[in-house]
């Protein structure tokens, strides 16, 4: 089973491939990303390699984990999964909309202001 290391302290020139290549170096590797800023493009220091067992997996932290590539210290250490984030996007759910009647004599229909005087 495959297992994926998280890579931090990148050079903002390291590409997809030579990350791969690097961990190459030390196993099969599934798949290596370098993520990047979605506005920019450019790199945001740090990416994601999925090597094909568990063992090359430990063997890549130990060999690579503070090794200087491309002027940098790289950290190397197992993936976590990614927490779950908050809806911060403008759909649907959170907000104060209405249908919520309450104290101070708020309509149960219209986010709780009134139109009168408009």
């Amino acid at each position: 089973m495959s297992k994926k290391l998280y890579v931090s302290n990148l050079a903002f020139a390291m590409s997809d491939s030579t990350l791969e290549e690097l961990f190459g170096s030390v196993g099969q590797v599934v798949s290596a990303k370098v993520i990047t800023d979605r506005d920019t493009g450019r790199s945001k220091g740090f990416g994601f390699v999925e090597m094909s067992t568990d063992a090359e997996a430990a063997d890549a932290i130990e060999k690579l984990n503070g090794t200087e590539v491309l002027g940098r210290a790289i950290g190397v250490s197992e993936a976590r999964p990614q927490q779950p984030r908050e809806n911060r996007g403008f759909g649907g759910g959170g907000g104060n909309g209405g249908g919520r009647g309450g104290p101070g004599g708020r309509s149960s229909s219209g986010g709780g202001y009134s139109r009168s005087g408009f």
